[in-house]
């Protein structure tokens, strides 16, 4: 099994419902595959030397999962109340190096 980060962006129209965001999680914790999430608050970027870029602030919350590829990992978009409100969810593998 890999491990996935789906990236939640603040692009859809409407907010979604504690409801749907209730049984999305079900579903996930459901099928085992559920490692863990959060929220993304504001927040700053930094370089140690120089300016540093904008910090993104299109993005609002992840949840990380366990699949066995990425084909796998978005199959778990269905339901995802992001995606479900035309939103956009991105999804990266996390490599362990």
């Amino acid at each position: 099994m890999a491990d996935f980060i789906l990236l939640m962006h603040d692009d859809n129209d409407d907010d979604p419902s504690p409801g749907a965001w209730e049984a999305y999680f079900a579903m996930l914790h459901a099928s085992g595959v559920f490692v863990g999430g959060s929220s993304i608050g504001e927040g700053r970027a930094y370089r140690r030397s120089g300016v540093a870029g904008p910090a993104s602030d299109h993005l609002t919350g992840f949840i990380r999962i366990e699949a066995s590829d990425l084909a796998a990992a978005r199959a778990f978009l269905v339901g995802n109340p992001v995606f479900e409100g035309g939103g956009t969810v991105e999804i990266r593998e996390l490599p362990r190096d």
